[in-house]
């Protein structure tokens, strides 16, 4: 990934609108910020989260809270706690997200 164009800034993400997105099961809050092609989230998964897809999209993901399970297309389930990330590139692995208890997530993509 190259980073261009783009001033150095903060971001206080109580203040970013939140936008719900609802999952086979339980709901994700995305609060969602833009730099030129970089999307950055701020993600909550209620518990009891299951994502209604298989994602493609390549993500740098860091849980902050809670307990993130991932599950991979090929079968391979990696659970992430909080300080744990992961990295998939566009295409890679499909792969799709769920949590007993919750989990706060920040994502770049």
């Amino acid at each position: 990934m190259r980073i261009l164009d783009i001033p150095f800034g903060t971001t206080d993400w109580a203040t970013i609108a939140p936008t719900q997105h609802a999952g086979d099961t339980g709901m994700a809050t995305w609060r969602t910020q833009r730099f030129g092609d970089i999307r950055v989230r701020m993600v909550e998964y209620t518990p009891g989260y299951l994502a209604d897809h298989w994602c493609e999209k390549g993500h740098i993901l860091l849980c902050l809270s809670g307990e993130l399970t991932t599950e991979l297309a090929d079968g391979r389930i990696f659970v992430l706690k909080p300080g744990m990330s992961y990295q998939v590139a566009d295409g890679a692995e499909p792969h799709r997200s769920s949590t007993k208890t919750g989990a706060t997530l920040f994502i770049v993509d």
